[in-house]
């Protein structure tokens, strides 16, 4: 047979992997229905315990780098002594290292053997971070009846491509501007109202601890005028720093003869590879210029004297934990592809960019290193971040235990419900 006939374009396989999807899950659904009225029969007409089977609370990660996100999640369950299930695309995940009695972690394969699992999961509460729930090859189980997302950043909860959040039943928000997002969504698509729980952000929480202890061990010592570490951490995409300018501003960086950490976007190894394998190619690692992985970026942040991004997140970790002013690429975001192209208003992080940080054009990159020293020493953006805390860090130091309130208030409503009902629900 001609081999050409045996080709399928991708888009093609994406529809045939989701038809064959549904249709597996289908035949699970009618044999555990038809398992069920076996089981009733069988016992002489005795209905189980609705959920014998349902797993109270699960935890999905679709990666280990969303670990500083669940972490105080699982060690709030921990202390509660509450059991709960961790289920994560990454067999490397750094839950399996932790000798909890209550959370029993589970690697659920990877992609598409990931989603199958996910799709037929029997559970009532799911928490997680992954958008495009419903949307894509992540669909809402039968057997599973809430499902909540937690924010892995401060910012705009439009900041998602499109339709990230639209299948949700909660979302755990930081912030009132984010309610509002939310809100402006559902009326524009005519979707259902989500519950909305302000719990504030919990790896926030627990970085400010881990700096704050860390500052009593060890006290900071201000950069030299003659050395200063400079970290570039970009996010990924056409319109980020590595894709418009890779080359020229880490040439310019270079020239500096600061040492340079650049930490690109995880995402960016994956969808630009080889936009990666070319620059770490012409800026090897070396005595001045290192590459940054760390799947933990706690202490590459501590160390940076200054840091250089676009519209990453990293940003708000940067200067609302260590309390410093960063450099921005001023660069015309594109919001096509987001939530946010359907709102008139601006994103919160656009608004708020100019007070908390210095913007850096391309005409700017001759001198850069003379904008390095001036953002270096700049005082004037204090006020800036005290107000961004204000607006997108809410409940500082509970968000972990009132998230954990959240899951339970939700588990209970269901156990209620099932008991005056008598089914599962």
């Amino acid at each position: 047979m001609n081999p050409i006939f045996l080709y399928i374009d991708p888009g093609t396989g994406s529809m045939l992997f989701t038809l064959l999807i549904g249709a597996v899950s289908a035949g699970y659904f009618v044999l555990q229905k038809l398992r069920m009225k076996l089981k009733f029969l069988v016992s002489g007409g005795k209905a189980d315990s609705a959920g014998a089977d349902k797993i109270p609370y699960v935890i999905f990660s679709d990666s280990k780098r969303y670990w500083n996100v669940f972490k105080p999640v699982c060690d709030e369950f921990e202390k509660r002594e509450i059991s709960a299930q961790y289920w994560t695309m990454s067999e490397d995940d750094p839950v399996f290292s932790h000798p909890y009695q209550y959370i029993k972690a589970v690697f659920i394969g990877e992609g598409n053997k990931a989603f199958s699992r996910l799709n037929i999961m029997n559970a009532c509460v799911v928490l997680a971070t992954t958008p495009g729930l419903d949307v894509l090859q992540w669909k809402r189980s039968k057997n599973t009846d809430w499902y909540v997302h937690i924010l892995h950043q401060p910012g705009d909860t439009t900041f998602y491509r499109m339709f990230g959040l639209d299948h949700y039943d909660a979302v755990l928000i930081s912030g009132e501007y984010e309610e509002k997002q939310l809100r402006d969504i559902e009326k524009l698509r005519n979707i259902g109202k989500r519950e909305t729980c302000m719990t504030g952000i919990t790896y926030l929480d627990t970085m400010k601890e881990r700096y704050e202890a860390s500052c009593k061990n060890a006290p900071e010592e201000k950069a030299s005028a003659e050395d200063k570490t400079v970290l570039l951490a970009p996010t990924w995409g056409e319109t980020a720093i590595l894709s418009r300018f890779g080359e020229k501003i880490i040439r310019a960086l270079v020239k500096t003869g600061y040492t340079i950490v650049i930490r690109p976007h995880p995402q960016s190894f994956v969808s630009e590879k080889n936009l990666m394998d070319k620059l770490q190619s012409m800026f090897p690692e070396g005595e001045k210029l290192h590459w940054n992985r760390d799947n933990d970026n706690f202490e590459v942040l501590k160390s940076a004297d200054i840091m250089i991004t676009d519209f990453s997140g990293v940003m708000f970790d940067y200067c609302l934990i260590f309390d410093r002013p960063f450099i921005y690429a001023d660069i015309e975001f594109d919001r096509s592809p987001y939530d946010a192209a359907w709102l008139e208003e601006d994103m919160w992080t656009l608004r708020i960019l100019p007070s908390i940080g210095i913007p850096l054009k391309e005409e700017d990159f001759d001198h850069i290193k003379e904008v390095i020293d001036r953002t270096v020493s700049d005082e004037s953006l204090a006020e800036g971040r005290d107000r961004a805390r204000a607006e997108t860090w809410a409940n500082p130091g509970k968000a972990a235990e009132l998230t954990v309130d959240y899951l339970i208030r939700k588990y209970k409503q269901y156990a209620e419900e099932e008991d005056e009902s008598g089914e599962t629900v």
